[in-house]
């Protein structure tokens, strides 16, 4: 029974080590600027969001077949600048048949306008389960390093618009 316990033991240990194997810094995608990030929410495009181009003559060439809609998630992250102040961006990423794909990408000019120190950055859930288009997300910063944390929101509605306020509970 000891053999059998040890060879257990042994199999398990060379499974973790497998699992725990290390990355070269070059393998990592994340710059080390990056601080805070979550993906949470989703998008999704219908059929009449689909813009469809048709060349001179389309109506005498067979009819081609209208592209699928995409859908995906919203991705927010932080990224500390030399002065220790972050920004803070916002990207539209697809969920494609061969990964992940950014749709859009854009700086939140109301952090930038702040210079604000970011602490965290957390999703309205943590369960990855979102039942309306959307994102709801909170931001926690200082304007002063040695102040309080403010909280601020990002909330993008089902149609895209994006808010970013200071809750006034």
């Amino acid at each position: 029974m000891r053999l059998g316990a040890a060879l257990l033991t042994a199999t398990l240990v060379s499974a973790s080590a497998d699992l725990a194997k290390a990355v070269s810094p070059a393998e990592v995608a994340l710059p080390a600027a990056v601080i805070c990030a979550t993906s949470t929410g989703y998008w999704e495009e219908s059929p009449a969001d689909i813009l469809i181009e048709h060349a001179p003559g389309a109506a005498t060439e067979p009819a081609k077949a209208a592209p699928e809609p995409r859908h995906g998630y919203y991705k927010l992250f932080a990224v500390r600048q030399p002065d220790r102040t972050s920004k803070v961006y916002l990207q539209q990423i697809a969920q494609t048949g061969s990964g992940p794909e950014i749709v859009s990408s854009v700086e939140l000019d109301e952090f930038t306008q702040l210079k604000p120190y970011i602490t965290d950055i957390r999703p309205e859930t943590s369960t990855g389960i979102i039942e309306q288009p959307g994102l709801f997300a909170t931001v926690y910063l200082k304007t002063d390093p040695d102040g309080d944390s403010e909280t601020w929101t990002v909330l993008i509605d089902e149609f895209g618009e994006i808010k970013i306020e200071k809750p006034t509970n």
